[in-house]
């Protein structure tokens, strides 16, 4: 069935479908005030947090949030979004249906394993789709949950920024990186893909894990969308095998593996309880799962279960406490050992607090080579102010 119904999608949305652009059709969008040093769209959804984002436009993000399909994008003091149904993927974009374009309509029925629908006749444009206030509201608390918008980001990075001159430096090119708040399943998921392995390869890995086994959802551009796979799904015993086929490799028995041990062991809600229990504990019990070091627990507790002071350390990681703090965890050590680990996770959190791991993602973005660009502007800036600011005290001196 769950073929079937991809089928006719496919088929319907391939010449039917676009992704949605604010400058067409802007009333059928949705907003919220958010500013951009609150929020950078381009940062947070490109360093490595969610695996599932694409920039389908210039400063348009789609992706999957709680099983729906969203463009993002941002001014500088709002945040706009649009969500897609199941009528956008059959010629409904930016609240409007083109000419001439069917959607799905009538009575449904199986001819030789495919699914038929009934065409309406073609119609006239539309008015921009009205929503309800409730409608709204949901998609609204949906966003400020995910973006864990309560979170006041100028406060702590001025917290950040007095603890830390290195952070200070850095921070003025790099506002807004903003930790998410991921479905725990897709987030653990997803990061067991990420051993030896580079953001780009991930994304790809992910990608094609959401296409073979997650739900449709809509096809934009000739772009298929599909939910995360459940863990039912991905408990299932011909898993390892396929995953093999799609070039996963060991991490595809990691994958299957742990959400049998899950399913057997724990049920489908344990993952969400683990965001009410301390962090060293959820850390522990997500270690206790196959494929799930400290790296990939830290990340989940990190970016899914509310563990603020969770820090995730690699050897990328390593190499800034090394060289931008002087850090002498693991000195003398040629690999990153379990007790560096908890070293450097323990000097971050002693220099920036209990949202520890929010900071580590801003110099973790800043390092990454697609970002070298907009760091080196800031240390020049930074170098600039300095000189600037020398040269008035030897004036007044």
């Amino acid at each position: 069935m769950k073929n079937d119904v991809y089928t006719v999608l496919q088929s319907q949305s391939l010449i039917m479908s676009q992704h949605a652009v604010l400058s067409v059709g802007a009333k059928s969008w949705r907003s919220l005030p958010c500013l951009r040093t609150e929020l950078r769209l381009d940062l947070t959804l490109s360093c490595g947090q969610s695996f599932r984002w694409r920039e389908t436009g210039e400063g348009h993000w789609t992706g999957v949030i709680g099983g729906r399909v969203w463009t993002l994008t941002q001014t500088e003091d709002t945040l706009w979004y649009y969500t897609y149904s199941m009528q956008d993927s059959a010629g409904e974009v930016n609240g409007r249906k083109r000419r001439g374009e069917v959607r799905p309509h009538g009575p449904v029925k199986r001819t030789k394993g495919m699914i038929t629908v009934k065409e309406e006749e073609p119609t006239e444009d539309l008015e921009p789709k009205a929503m309800t206030t409730e409608y709204d509201h949901k998609e609204e608390e949906v966003l400020k949950d995910y973006f864990q918008l309560n979170v006041n980001m100028a406060e702590l990075y001025k917290q950040w920024g007095t603890a830390d001159s290195h952070f200070k430096s850095i921070a003025k090119a790099f506002t807004g990186v903003r930790m998410l708040r991921q479905d725990p399943t897709e987030c653990l998921f997803s990061f067991i893909c990420t051993s030896n392995n580079h953001i780009s390869r991930i994304q790809g890995m992910v990608e094609r894990l959401c296409n073979t086994l997650g739900a449709p959802l809509c096809q934009l551009d000739g772009t298929p969308y599909h939910n995360f796979p459940t863990l039912q799904a991905l408990a299932d015993s011909s898993v390892e095998s396929c995953l093999r086929n799609l070039g996963f490799g060991y991490r595809a028995r990691f994958l299957q593996q742990s959400a049998r041990q899950i399913m057997d062991n724990h049920g489908l809600d344990w993952l969400n309880s683990l965001r009410s229990v301390p962090y060293l504990q959820a850390r522990d019990a997500l270690r206790s799962l196959p494929g799930v070091g400290l790296k990939v627990a830290d990340c989940a507790c990190l970016m899914s279960l509310d563990k603020a002071q969770a820090v995730p350390v690699d050897t990328h990681v390593w190499q800034i406490a090394q060289r931008d703090y002087r850090c002498t965890a693991g000195k003398g050590h040629k690999s990153l050992t379990d007790k560096v680990y908890r070293d450097i996770g323990d000097f971050f959190r002693q220099l920036w607090g209990p949202y520890a791991g929010w900071a580590q993602s801003v110099l973790f973005c800043s390092d990454l080579k697609k970002f070298q660009e907009l760091k080196e502007m800031a240390v020049k800036k930074e170098k600039s102010e300095v000189k600037i600011t020398r040269k008035k005290i030897m004036k007044k001196t």
